[in-house]
């Protein structure tokens, strides 16, 4: 994988089953030093951390398509399976003066929906051959693997790769985990940690009711990772063909007297098998793009972080807390290092190697570190800036009522914000959840946590929270604000385009809300379509309940699609992102049956 890209270093990311070190050659990168750090994941799976620091006063070579090749003991690695098609080679760009990105979120291997990555693929090679300007950044906003909801064939290939690859294992967690993954296949929620009833607040309708507390509230926890070695695991099948060879989907069987989770084992099964032979593509996007991402909640677990409360039930539970922390240590490895290149990650990940080399005897003494890291959002120096928002771990606290949804940024992470923007004619943010969602779906939410049920329908958009929604809205009606800020999210399995302008400001400023979502997800058609025809009465431009929502000082302009009246898309996507002179010319939507659809940046509604 090539990941964070930039004119003064450059970071690759290789997963082998052999310990010796590669050398990485790339003439047109000019002079520069290789740096390596490499991690054993177990007796055969090593992860090799690579930064090229350029030795030149100028740097590398940017905006310009640099070929690379590998070495292993002084001999060429055969990467033609990277090659996209066409090629003769592995390239990628160092993107500064973007053109074009594309953005996708939320990748579930077993919906039914297509894959968009595999689009994404085809679409870089399209334009790579034929010398057509290409996208010179992937930028992945959330949920790149699905932590909490995995499918029993995938389980099963976890475990399998587990004992093919011979992945450490941390000692057991849970008891009842340590048979066969087909003794607990879909019932692993009913041995996840709960909070007794009798053990909860008095203050709580919980403790009267007689309810005990589930840790982990997602509606699909049936087979939610728990080990450290799963998490690993998991994404090695979520981006690795390879390791697909290593386990044989057709060969995973499953037989059960519960007719319904034998049904769901073949439905899940036939989506895998269809996912997999997706994946060959999809390497070969990520050896030719720079990507970086951003987690969201089912990197780790559904609702992570959401309230409070949620919080003080998690991470005084000594094995939710290390689940917690596992998700975290997956994302470390295979995302966070390559999103800032090492620069606060590595610290991390040398106290990992340290856990590693004593077979994890003192990990519970790693979950304090990791927990307490602080540094997972970053920025990238392109034109425009690009600003990567961490909305799970800085959380604004509701200090009165634990039960109430916490803002996704707390005071000091918005007022960084704040000076990052600073000074900026044009900006970029990642925010995994929309800043300007759909009103008529956050009104719902609104209610449902009214009712005091806050998990049950993921109250986390921006406006949930009073003091981060008014602290974000006076940031966007800064006379110094940026001219344009497009904002990157995902999350809601719908994509959309939102344009959006302060009510009372001489400064001729737009912040474009760009959603896309998702990836490989989808939410449901048909609900969607009644929920984009409710926002579209109760909130046309000229409703009086327009005042009562928290950005009342905003006007938002919902976009419609070209190919119809609707503003509302669920169809599994990525999106392309066109830029000139660092202002959005085209937004639109490369689905994963390869149709295309775009939307009128002109039209408002």
């Amino acid at each position: 994988m090539i990941r964070r890209a930039e004119p003064r270093q450059v970071t690759l990311f290789i997963v082998s089953s052999q310990q010796a070190p590669f050398k990485v050659n790339a003439q047109a990168l000019g002079e520069f030093e290789q740096t390596q750090q490499i991690l054993a994941l177990g007796e055969h799976c090593f992860c090799h951390f690579y930064f090229l620091n350029s030795t030149s006063t100028t740097g590398f070579v940017v905006d310009t398509l640099i070929s690379y090749q590998l070495e292993h003991n002084n001999a060429p690695v055969d990467l033609s399976a990277f090659y996209l098609d066409g090629q003769s080679s592995c390239s990628f760009v160092i993107a500064k003066q973007l053109s074009s990105i594309l953005h996708g979120s939320c990748r579930n291997p077993h919906h039914e929906s297509k894959d968009a990555l595999i689009t994404a693929s085809r679409f870089l090679a399209r334009k790579r051959k034929n010398s057509e300007p290409e996208p010179s950044l992937l930028v992945m906003s959330g949920d790149q693997i699905y932590a909490d909801d995995v499918a029993g064939p995938m389980l099963l290939a976890v475990e399998q790769l587990i004992h093919q690859l011979k992945l450490f294992k941390e000692p057991n967690l849970i008891d009842e985990l340590q048979a066969d993954a087909k003794h607990t296949l879909y019932t692993r929620d009913t041995v996840l940690p709960i909070t007794k009833w009798h053990e909860r607040s008095k203050l709580e309708f919980g403790y009267w009711l007689r309810q005990d507390l589930e840790h982990f509230t997602s509606l699909k926890s049936h087979n939610h990772l728990v080990h450290l070695e799963e998490f690993f695991a998991l994404y090695l099948l979520t981006t690795s063909a390879a390791c697909w060879q290593l386990v044989g989907l057709d060969d995973l069987t499953f037989e059960s007297n519960n007719q319904k989770h034998s049904n769901t084992f073949l439905h899940e099964k036939q989506n895998l098998i269809n996912f997999v032979d997706g994946l060959p593509e999809v390497e070969k996007l990520f050896a030719n793009i720079s990507h970086i991402t951003m987690f969201d909640d089912h990197d780790v677990t559904d609702d992570w972080n959401l309230t409070a409360g949620w919080e003080q039930a998690v991470y005084s539970n000594p094995i939710s807390k290390r689940i917690i922390a596992n998700g975290l240590i997956g994302y470390l490895v295979f995302q966070g290092v390559g999103n800032d290149g090492g620069e606060y990650t590595k610290a991390l990940l040398n106290a990992l190697d340290e856990q590693i080399t004593t077979q994890y005897r003192h990990l519970k003494q790693f979950d304090n570190q990791i927990l307490a890291f602080d540094r997972w959002h970053y920025t990238l120096d392109t034109h425009p800036k690009i600003i990567a928002l961490d909305t799970r771990t800085h959380r604004w606290r509701n200090e009165t009522d634990f039960n109430e949804p916490s803002g996704l940024l707390d005071w000091e992470q918005l007022v960084e914000l704040d000076d990052n923007m600073t000074g900026l004619e044009e900006v970029i943010l990642i925010s995994p959840a929309p800043v300007f969602g759909v009103k008529s779906i956050e009104a719902i939410q609104a209610i449902f946590n009214f009712c005091g049920q806050p998990l049950l329908v993921d109250v986390e958009n921006w406006m949930a929270h009073e003091g981060a929604a008014r602290k974000l809205m006076q940031i966007f009606k800064r006379a110094d604000t940026p001219i344009e800020t497009l904002i990157l999210s995902g999350d809601v399995h719908y994509s959309f385009c939102f344009s959006v302008q302060s009510r009372f400001s001489n400064r001729d400023n737009r912040i474009w809300q760009l959603t896309a979502s998702g990836i490989k997800n989808e939410f449901p058609k048909s609900l969607l379509s009644k929920l984009n025809t409710l926002d579209s009465i109760l909130y046309h431009p000229s409703s009086p309940l327009n005042f009562f929502t928290k950005r009342w000082q905003m006007k938002v302009h919902k976009h419609r699609h070209k190919q119809s009246t609707k503003h509302l898309v669920s169809d599994s996507a990525i999106s392309l992102v066109c830029l000139d002179n660092e202002r959005l010319t085209h937004y639109q939507l490369l689905h994963g049956d390869g149709n295309i659809t775009e939307f009128d940046l002109k039209e408002k509604s």
